[in-house]
């Protein structure tokens, strides 16, 4: 028996999350600076579970490696995986699917950083009682059929709120549970 402590694998669909801030949440492209701290993802995820956070940041480089943010993801700690393939083939969907798949054979927790329902039937498999297995995303966008894995064990957890990604607050609405209401933030 391994007395290393378990990882957490946090796998990021970059695409979903940046096409939901830009487009559904910003309606534009996003600044630099509005886009998520991503280290501060890595932190949740070590923290949350006291548990090492192996950072997988899955990107479409369809002959374009953006090598700015491929060094920046090295140097916060993510392996960032960028993916080819054929015109209309989702490179980023299939290579999570592969490996949400593969890690039912690893003793690890993961979180998925999708909005994406294309990861469902994967996500589900995870669900066996012996893993924590989370959805990082923005709740208001979330697959609705997450939601019905809830009795299951999986967890949510949202970008902004949970994570605390972003330096400045997005412009979301969203309902607020009464508990969580501060009048302060309207006014």
């Amino acid at each position: 028996m391994s007395d290393s402590p378990r990882t957490t694998y946090v796998l990021v669909d970059g695409e979903n999350i940046d096409a939901t801030l830009g487009q559904s949440i910003l309606g534009r492209r996003p600044r630099p600076d509005e886009r998520p701290r991503w280290e501060r993802l890595l932190q949740f995820a070590s923290e949350g579970a006291d548990k090492p956070a192996n950072g997988l940041f899955f990107l479409a480089a369809n002959n374009e490696l953006p090598m700015s943010f491929v060094q920046a993801l090295i140097a916060i700690g993510y392996k960032p995986i960028p993916l080819s393939g054929d015109a209309g083939e989702k490179v980023v969907d299939i290579a999570i699917q592969r490996t949400l798949v593969a890690l039912k054979e690893r003793d690890a927790d993961v979180l998925l950083v999708s909005n994406d329902g294309d990861f469902v039937d994967q996500i589900r498999d995870l669900l066996d009682g012996s893993r924590r297995v989370g959805v990082v995303g923005f709740a208001e966008f979330r697959n609705n059929a997450f939601l019905q894995l809830a009795n299951q064990g999986l967890a949510f957890y949202d970008l902004e709120y949970d994570v605390q990604a972003f330096n400045e607050r997005l412009p979301r609405v969203r309902i607020i549970p009464i508990e969580e209401f501060d009048p302060m933030q309207f006014l």
